[in-house]
């Protein structure tokens, strides 16, 4: 039976073995990010390019977390399911919009007592589509729970779960990245590592069928130090003196990092993955 996406007033039809085009947008770094991300990914989901898209924005306000405004805003713009990462609970009011609001997400192997959840699965018209945020504790967070163990116990414990699964692993050491990617190669559909705003070029699909890039990049300005005013970045490192970082205001350098994945829809193994750079 024929299914008929809605995203583009009904213009896709999915049937068994259908490519699902997934856009997995690096972070989002405040109001030139969001402006960018908007624009980039609201291109693509109308033109029916991305048929889902999950987007990183722990510093879509202004650096540092999200707010419901702002989560709205990007739901708006085209987000299917949105991501965060070690500045979650920058934002005061971040705890009841995670209790609200499941498409967002909080890091699945923070501590069980914070307040949201770290996965969730979207009924699509081309199936259920399972979305996991994790972050690395190599110089992170080191408190939080071993993220493959927390892996290990979604992919074995939940039910329910979309034969297309998507990880988010939010981590700053590329090994570590590297190694969550062996580690759910073939168990889960990609594997992309945010956090360094820095993107990588490695993207590939591993042994097992599972697409893998170490780092999506930013949404956000060029023209600045991952994403912040220059000159403050530099008076620190210059300084070693702490200043307050500032979200860099060159809108005209945004540009939107993410790769572009196809995932075929009964089996839930990738077939490409390709940067995004625009």
């Amino acid at each position: 039976m024929c299914r008929v996406c809605p995203v583009d007033g009904s213009k896709h039809i999915f049937r068994k073995g259908t490519l699902l085009n997934i856009l997995m947008a690096g972070d989002i770094m405040g109001s030139p990010g969001r402006t960018v991300f908007a624009r980039v990914a609201g291109e693509m989901k109308r033109t029916g390019k991305a048929d889902f898209v999950v987007a990183n924005a722990e510093n879509s306000a202004a650096g540092k977390g999200i707010t419901a405004k702002i989560a709205e805003e990007i739901f708006d713009a085209g987000a299917d399911v949105i991501t965060m990462g070690d500045h979650t609970w920058d934002q005061k009011e971040t705890e009841r919009l995670l209790d609200r609001d499941t498409r967002v997400l909080r890091p699945a192997n923070f501590p069980p007592q914070c307040p949201g959840r770290g996965f969730v699965t979207i009924d699509t018209p081309a199936g259920k589509v399972t979305v996991i945020n994790l972050i690395g504790r190599v110089f992170v967070r080191m408190s939080d729970d071993c993220p493959f163990r927390a892996a290990d116990a979604l992919l074995k414990k939940e039910t329910g779960l979309g034969k297309i699964i998507l990880v988010d692993f939010h981590a700053e050491a590329t090994s570590e990245k590297n190694a969550m990617g062996r580690y759910l190669d073939g168990r889960v559909s990609a594997v992309v590592g945010t956090h360094t705003h820095v993107q990588t070029a490695d993207e590939q699909i591993l042994t097992g069928g599972t697409a893998y890039m170490t780092d999506l990049g930013m949404c956000g300005p060029t023209n600045s130090i991952i994403g912040c005013d220059t000159g403050t970045i530099l008076r620190v490192f210059l300084t070693g003196m702490k200043h307050r970082f500032e979200v860099s205001s060159d809108s005209a350098s945004a540009v939107m990092h993410g790769a572009l994945i196809d995932v075929d829809d009964s089996t839930g193994k990738a077939k490409s993955i390709k940067r995004i750079s625009e």
